[in-house]
């Protein structure tokens, strides 16, 4: 890890070989009719091709392949989601025959329930958003002494980091790169997958205006709990910035 706590060229390269052994690279393609649109030639990485769908099954991966190597792997890991970081653990959490159970808010998307427990996942509903049923996991997992995954890790980011490292090796003329906020893994990742190559890119972090935790935070130097009212951008709608993204 480089001394920011972010992963290192040897720690991308290292999650990347743990991450092959589920899935090969992910394309990315120049989108000719966005290009037009935004005045500018435009790439997209395309992680719905991972097998859950979302770049969030690399940080699972890897989360799981460093419990593995200490010989610390749980009977139970609990965690709580908006969806695709459950499809990570619960997929990566039957791949070692850990029993997993994760907890979404009230409302959750009922496709992104239903891929959860798809993956064997022991699915909880509490709360009205995700600060609630993060919370509401904390507490189940304290008291059934289960491992609770915490949505931000350095072993998430190692495997993150893969999707960053290779689309800016595939594409090494990106000026800028535009990253959406959720609790922070995509954009800290991206930020170290530029930093181990050496990429001119500018990485932007994009927050929607109706979940604006992490521009408060980053403007007042601390943790700022912000309202969410976002129905369209589930994955983005976190009330609480992790403190240490």
């Amino acid at each position: 890890m480089t001394p920011q706590g972010l992963p290192s060229l040897a720690d991308i390269e290292a999650a990347a070989e743990v991450v092959y052994r589920a899935f090969p690279a992910t394309p990315q393609y120049p989108w000719g009719l966005l290009s037009e649109r935004l005045g500018t030639p435009c790439w997209l990485k395309h992680e719905n091709h991972t097998p859950v769908g979302a770049f969030k099954i690399r940080g699972g991966l890897t989360y799981f392949d460093q419990l593995a190597q200490r010989g610390e792997l749980p009977r139970e890991v609990i965690s709580a989601t908006r969806g695709n970081h459950g499809q990570s653990i619960g997929w990566a959490a039957r791949s070692h025959g850990v029993a997993c159970t994760i907890v979404v808010p009230h409302g959750n998307s009922t496709e992104k329930n239903a891929a959860m427990r798809c993956l064997g996942v022991n699915l909880i509903e509490h709360g009205d958003d995700f600060q609630a049923a993060r919370e509401h996991a904390i507490a189940l997992a304290q008291d059934r002494g289960a491992h609770m995954v915490p949505s931000f890790h350095p072993d998430l980011l190692r495997g993150v980091s893969t999707y960053w490292w290779e689309f800016l090796r595939a594409v090494p003329t990106l000026d800028v790169v535009y990253v959406p906020i959720g609790q922070g893994s995509g954009a800290c990742s991206a930020i170290a997958a530029k930093q181990a190559l050496g990429h001119h890119a500018r990485i932007v972090g994009v927050v929607s205006a109706h979940a604006t935790t992490y521009a408060d935070s980053i403007a007042a130097g601390r943790v700022v709990e912000a309202p969410v009212s976002t129905v369209l951008a589930d994955g983005m709608a976190c009330r609480v910035a992790d403190a240490a993204a």
